[in-house]
């Protein structure tokens, strides 16, 4: 996405999801989505199997015996 098209996303967003956000700020978001892009697309180019990176396990903490709910 070129710098412009990435501006509107942001802004097109921003209106969708009823965010205020002035000029400068969006340009500040869009600024930093187009970097979150280009280290996504990094990562993307590597040729990973599954077992490379285990997805997390969720393991809730034990409860506290004596605690309430």
């Amino acid at each position: 996405m070129s710098d412009d098209e990435m501006l509107t996303y942001v802004r097109a967003s921003a209106r969708l999801l009823d965010l205020p956000l002035d000029e400068a700020r969006a340009a500040r978001v869009a600024g930093h989505l187009q970097r979150t892009a280009a280290m996504a697309a990094l990562l993307e180019r590597l040729d990973l199997a599954v077992e490379d990176e285990p997805a997390e396990i969720y393991c809730p903490a034990r409860p506290v015996p004596g605690a309430s709910a």
